[in-house]
């Protein structure tokens, strides 16, 4: 704000200048050198011309002619106080009412159209746009009003003008606009900011949401291709999930949305508030898949519920303070029969990755086809590092195993033992 008023002041200066300077560099009154001038240039040609007609006889008394052209001459001599009076106006006259003129005109039509509240008001929400994103990062503060959010939406333009490099900042632009239901503005801002990280999940996540929101079918699909990539990586956010849910119950893949709200029931666990939530979205999804088996019957059978078709296991992995890690090993989780088959139902094998993290494992991930892991009623999880890439071999490997749980319980293994 203080840049602003320097430069308006250097402005009118600039102005008041161009309009005083021909009032200061005027010259002095010369109109009574010039007319002497030009009275004499008049008499010596009058002069030429009478010797002229005095030779041709035109002329009867020639003195007399001149004395007349001298007296005309002494006639058209002004006075000294006229002369002076001309002389005496001071160029201050006009320079002091420009002067106020221009001062005056400018900051009076600034008042009135330069909308000055507006700037002031632009720029106290810029000063105040870190108080504002800590007051929307804090999970346990105040939720903003409306009048706050648009506050921080200006703040964060304002900020991405002169740093348009900033992902944090588009992201979070991106995300106001999502829970503000503004698509146009969502899209352009994980745009931005995934453009400049690709490798970002949290930035992918977002732009995928911002994709799900388009209405073009095709970044619906780069949406859906966005997120089964993540559902790949090592640790995958409940947001991708819940996402990939929704959009399979839109999709009328009940079956689809189901499972992957039970994923996330094993994710967050029975003592999460959201737990109960995802139980009636499963019992709605489930309801759905009823009606349309029934309806493709043709009245053969009854509108019973159909069962869902295969199941997952959620397991958390954490590692103790003892365990030593390389960054060439692998994780490998496999799933056990309750009794503790050394032959697994099913396996993986991740990247090690960062601890804790969560891992899903399901029919997918069955060692025989005729046997799934869905077929399981109860189970064990081991989790072990390889640190020589060859699976045989186990000595030096650190492992861990989780106690018994039930088929669509989730499970924890905390890696703590070494062959």
């Amino acid at each position: 704000m203080t840049l602003f008023w320097v430069a308006s002041v250097i402005l009118v200066l600039f102005g008041c200048v161009l309009i005083c300077l021909p009032a200061l560099k005027q010259k002095a009154n010369n109109d009574q050198s010039l007319r002497d001038e030009l009275n004499k240039a008049f008499y010596k040609d009058r002069l030429t011309e009478l010797e002229e007609e005095d030779k041709e006889g035109l002329v009867n008394d020639q003195q007399e002619l001149i004395s007349d052209l001298k007296q005309s001459l002494l006639d058209d001599v002004p006075s000294d106080t006229k002369a002076s009076s001309e002389t005496s106006i001071s160029p201050l006259v006009m320079i002091v009412p420009s002067i106020i003129l221009t001062v005056a005109l400018s900051y009076g039509m600034y008042a009135k159209f330069g909308a000055m509240d507006k700037v002031i008001e632009w720029n106290e929400v810029t000063s105040n746009l870190p108080e504002l994103s800590k007051k929307l990062m804090d999970p346990n503060g105040v939720m903003l009003t409306d009048d706050e959010m648009e506050d921080l939406t200006l703040g964060l333009r304002t900020r991405l003008h002169a740093e348009p490099r900033d992902k944090t900042g588009w992201l979070l632009l991106g995300r106001i606009a999502l829970a503000n239901r503004d698509v146009e503005t969502a899209m352009g801002a994980m745009k931005r900011a995934y453009r400049l990280d690709t490798s970002d999940q949290d930035v992918q996540l977002g732009f995928a949401q911002a994709l799900m929101m388009s209405g073009d079918e095709a970044d619906q699909n780069r949406a859906r291709l966005m997120l089964n990539n993540l559902v790949q990586q090592d640790y995958v956010d409940l947001r991708v999930f819940s996402l990939l849910a929704f959009d399979a119950f839109e999709q009328n893949d009940y079956a689809g949305a189901a499972r992957y709200w039970s994923i996330m029931q094993q994710m967050i666990g029975p003592e999460d508030s959201r737990y109960e939530m995802l139980a009636r979205s499963i019992e709605s999804a489930q309801k759905k898949m009823g009606v349309t088996a029934s309806e493709g019957t043709s009245g053969a059978h009854g509108s019973g519920t159909q069962t869902l078709q295969g199941s997952s296991v959620a397991i958390t992995i954490s590692l103790a303070d003892n365990v030593e890690t390389q960054q060439d090993s692998a994780l490998i989780v496999s799933i056990h029969s309750a009794d503790g088959a050394p032959m697994p139902v099913a396996a993986a094998r991740y990247p090690l990755g960062s601890f804790p993290r969560t891992v899903v494992l399901d029919d997918g991930n069955s060692m025989i086809k005729e046997r799934k892991l869905s077929s399981l009623e109860s189970y064990i999880v081991r989790v072990r590092l390889d640190t020589d890439g060859n699976v045989s071999t186990k000595e030096g490997d650190w492992y861990g195993e989780s106690s018994v749980a039930q088929m669509g319980e989730s499970a924890t293994v905390i890696v703590d033992k070494r062959y």
